[in-house]
């Protein structure tokens, strides 16, 4: 016969058996500290659960979304013209699909004409959509990028670093002035901030080579110069891989050949021929130098005026981050120094042509801010006040007669009776406005 067991689970009657009831009774009314156990895979629970309850991108979603609101703001606060590329190297394109001295791949513009062929199919491209959609979307990509940069400073440093940069990031004039507009340049930035974040940088999590590379890849078919800004980073990653042959066999040259084989499609479906846009970019503005039809200014101007200009207010900032940083931001700054030296060599400059480099300023300028410790109010009031006006200022006033110029033809080509025999003699250089 099965004798039964006690509340401990065991047969009653031994010594050994009460001694140790008594001591697990003892025991209970004591407080036992457990330790704490640091499991791998507990935390990567605690992080997906995480993600599933409101992270996007890898950050809270209330981040993503503020700054979404923000560029959108961005985006209907910038009412001005800037340069004539904004318009006729992308949405006129875009509307026309025809290049005429074939400088430009097809790439950029085919974003915005698929975006205008789903308008037109669903019966919704009015004149207001058509404009302002592409500038949105442009808007939205922005967004994304400024967030990668927030997550890139946060894995390098830390919270506290990575707000300063991203405040820097969101208040300069430059910046609010160019990210929701149409511009190769624009989006030659956008991928360059969201390819260093999977850049191999010191302390970096998210890298990855082929994301990184494909980004760049695309930047360059996109807009050729992009390569400038990227030689010194990638001479950097071949010299510290230790695999090189694999980085070049199972990466690079993959990752390149696709691009540029999708490129070459593309423009040959549209050119109706074979075209290496990127050679013939690089033969009209370097090897015959014809940018200087638009224009030539001295060596020195870049670092004169070009880049004071666009760093604005934030210049100061800049350069006490660049005593602070730590070394492995040295690579960061010799890309800025390198990109600005071989602009200065071609005569044909312009503002938006540094734009590229401006977020890796604002990682030195976040630097510098977060060591102030007497003047950071002060400095982040005059900041954002000294920011603020130009941004508006440039945004609202700075050249906005050739677009308010045209909403007066609309009015007058809609209005006449015979629409056919509308038309207007604009006596101002060639693109000075949008047309369709």
């Amino acid at each position: 016969m099965r004798r039964p067991l006690s509340k401990c689970g065991m047969e009653p009657g031994g010594g050994d058996a009460s001694l140790t009831l008594h001591g697990l009774q003892n025991r209970s009314h004591g407080k036992i500290k457990l330790r704490k156990r640091k499991s791998t895979l507990y935390f990567n629970t605690q992080e997906k659960s995480a993600r599933r309850r409101g992270d996007l991108l890898g950050e809270n979603i209330y981040l993503l979304l503020f700054t979404i609101a923000l560029r959108i703001l961005n985006c209907f606060l910038v009412q001005t013209s800037f340069v004539p590329d904004e318009y006729w190297q992308s949405l006129e394109v875009s509307h026309h699909m025809v290049f005429k001295e074939r400088l430009r791949s097809y790439t950029y513009p085919l974003i915005f004409a698929s975006i205008y062929k789903i308008l037109h199919l669903l019966g919704k491209d009015s004149v207001q959509l058509l404009i302002w959609i592409p500038r949105l979307a442009q808007a939205l990509l922005s967004a994304v990028a400024d967030v990668r940069l927030y997550s890139l400073m946060k894995q390098l440093e830390n919270q506290e670093v990575a707000r300063w940069v991203f405040f820097c990031q969101l208040c300069s004039w430059f910046t609010w002035y160019c990210c929701t507009r149409t511009l190769t340049n624009t989006m030659e930035t956008v991928l360059t901030i969201i390819a260093l974040f999977y850049y191999p940088l010191e302390g970096s999590k998210s890298m990855n080579s082929v994301k990184y590379s494909s980004l760049v890849a695309l930047a360059f078919i996109i807009r050729p110069t992009a390569v400038i800004l990227w030689t010194p980073l990638l001479f950097r990653h071949f010299c510290q891989e230790p695999r090189k042959l694999d980085l070049i066999l199972h990466h690079f040259l993959p990752v390149g050949f696709v691009t540029l084989s999708l490129s070459l499609m593309i423009d040959r479906i549209f050119f109706g021929q074979w075209t290496l846009v990127q050679f013939n970019f690089l033969k009209f503005n370097v090897l015959q130098n014809l940018g200087t039809f638009y224009g030539s200014h001295p060596w020195h101007w870049y670092f004169s005026q070009g880049f004071p200009v666009i760093l604005g207010t934030h210049l100061p900032f800049f350069i006490h981050g660049c005593y602070l940083a730590p070394k492995r931001y040295r690579i960061l700054l010799v890309t800025v120094l390198w990109t600005l030296l071989v602009y200065s060599m071609l005569s044909h400059k312009e503002f938006r042509f540094i734009y590229p480099v401006l977020p890796f300023c604002m990682v030195f300028c976040g630097y510098s801010l977060t060591h102030l410790k007497t003047w950071k109010k002060p400095a982040l009031s005059f900041l954002f006040l000294s920011n603020l006006f130009l941004a508006l200022y440039t945004g609202l006033v700075h050249q906005r007669g050739t677009l308010d110029v045209m909403s007066h033809i609309q009015k007058v080509c809609y209005n006449n009776p015979n629409k056919s025999s509308a038309s207007i003699f604009i006596m101002m250089p060639c693109h000075s406005t949008p047309y369709y």
